[in-house]
């Protein structure tokens, strides 16, 4: 088995990357002991979360320099997401802060001009990387709103787009950074582990014959600093599984009342995934109304199956519980009630997570005494009916840090009656980042108009815990419909 030290930073939700190195047979340890660092064959330096949080990590545990001293030996480090961002010379997420400065350049955040469509920030699904040699790529799961666009020198660099090109990985000797998560990223993902863990170091991206009239550098398509652009756009919609949970087993009912058994967790978690989930949400439906925290070990045990994200929410009522759940195996944090009542909340997960990890969960309810169309929302599992304009909670969770909205219709949730397009609308033109539609899917015409409405995701749970339809039949479906969505080696 090979001996791996995953960097614990604490700004990383190492759980799923020490899952999918187990299942890959290797064994890997958490440590911020520089000497482990040294002496260690491979070292992982995961993280999520800002700049500047990480690179006061790294100083923290005395970690900078023998960190370079792996890079600059190209001893074998796999760096993810944030961890790419760091081996950079700096980030505007973070004015002032010095990166590891492995590679030259400065990381930059995500921008679209002013005369397309609003870019959802955080970047949040699939994107397709490539292309590499001997395949024309593969799909990636992207959650960032910064990234890297220089070309890392003489690096073999593949690309990815989102409102234009940017590095998706490079590899120098044994290092590969990766600004997408391969331990969320399904099969592909962990077949790029797997080469690297073997010491290939990653499949290295195609380059065309001049390449090495170039230097052994991947050439250029315009000026100098600029990437090639890649092979495609990304925003493919999200088919999102839905776990509602109580007392370890999936439950699911109509308004969260009349809660019937659905099945075992982890099962149903990697039945999905082996459909072609892009996502899985797991929401503890009993936790709040019972004053208790979500069961950690129903989160292991999906953990210990699956290799995409996992957004698990119910009963997160502080900063400690939020990193209790990534320990145990979440990705993204969801928070409603405990939200509500405290706002903050969303700004402490935001500050210590990242943006990409806080996840505000809003079920609403249509006020059907406004004059106009308004919609309340619904705290304690549907049943406390709030003040709150739901609407306005969501623009003002965003503006908060959020980086991603659960909007449930409590009015039709479990109904098959299909999403209330209005409040979809209407959320999804307020707010900046990605909305998940949830409540009321009996069939994929409800999901094809829910994306229609303006849904980045869309989330079901009783069609699949039924078999009415495999997410397989949905994205076939979608596909047919001209709704792009991440399909195996297929751009």
């Amino acid at each position: 088995m090979s001996s791996v030290v995953v960097i614990n930073t604490g700004v990383a939700n190492t759980a799923s990357m020490l899952a999918a190195l187990r299942r890959l047979g290797a064994s890997p340890t958490l440590s911020n002991d520089p000497r482990d660092i040294d002496a260690a064959p491979h070292v992982v330096l995961p993280g999520v979360g800002s700049f500047g949080a990480g690179m006061a990590a790294l100083h923290q545990h005395a970690l900078v320099e023998p960190l370079l001293a792996r890079v600059r030996a190209g001893r074998p480090t796999l760096c993810v997401c944030l961890g790419l961002q760091l081996l950079a010379e700096a980030s505007d997420e973070s004015p002032g802060v010095r990166g590891l400065g492995f590679i030259p350049g400065v990381v930059t955040r995500f921008s679209s001009p002013a005369a397309v469509r609003p870019l959802r920030v955080p970047q949040m699904g699939w994107n397709f990387v490539g292309p590499w040699q001997g395949r024309a790529g593969f799909w990636a799961y992207f959650a960032n709103s910064y990234r890297l666009c220089d070309l890392p020198p003489g690096a073999p660099v593949a690309t990815a787009d989102y409102a234009g090109p940017f590095v998706a990985c490079f590899r120098d000797r044994g290092i590969l950074a990766c600004q997408f998560h391969p331990e969320l990223s399904g099969s592909a993902g962990l077949e790029l582990m797997r080469d690297w863990l073997a010491g290939s170091g990653g499949a290295t991206p195609a380059e065309p014959p001049s390449a090495h009239a170039a230097g052994g550098r991947t050439p250029r398509s315009g000026p100098p600093g600029t990437l090639p652009r890649g092979a495609r756009a990304s925003e493919r919609i999200r088919v999102i599984p839905c776990l509602d949970m109580r007392g370890g087993r999936v439950v699911k009912g109509v308004q969260f009342q009349g809660l019937r058994d659905a099945g075992d967790p982890a099962e149903l978690a990697a039945l999905y995934e082996s459909q072609g989930a892009d996502e899985l949400v797991m929401l503890d439906v009993a936790a709040t109304p019972d004053a208790r925290a979500t069961a950690a070990d129903a989160v292991r045990a999906i953990r210990r199956l699956l290799s995409i994200p996992l957004t698990v929410g119910g009963g997160v009522r502080t900063i400690d519980d939020a990193a209790r759940l990534l320990d145990a195996g979440a990705d993204k944090i969801g928070v409603n009630t405990a939200a509500v009542r405290d706002p903050s909340i969303i700004d402490s997960i935001a500050r210590r997570f990242g943006a990409q990890c806080t996840v505000i969960a809003i079920d609403a309810q249509r006020d059907r005494a406004s004059p106009r169309p308004a919609w309340r929302v619904v705290v304690r599992s549907g049943t406390e009916l709030t003040t709150l304009d739901a609407v306005e909670w969501a623009r003002a969770g965003a503006d908060r840090g959020a980086g991603e909205i659960l909007l449930t219709s409590l009015d039709r949730d479990g109904t098959h009656a299909g999403y209330d397009l209005e409040l979809l609308h209407a959320v999804s033109s307020a707010v900046h980042v990605p909305v998940i539609a949830s409540g009321g899917a009996g069939g994929p015409e409800h999901l094809i108009e829910a994306i229609r409405a303006g849904a980045d995701a869309v989330l079901a749970a009783s069609i699949f815990h039924d078999a009415r339809h495999t997410v397989a039949d949905i994205k076939a479906r979608l596909v047919a419909e001209g709704i792009p969505v991440r399909a195996e080696n297929s751009p």
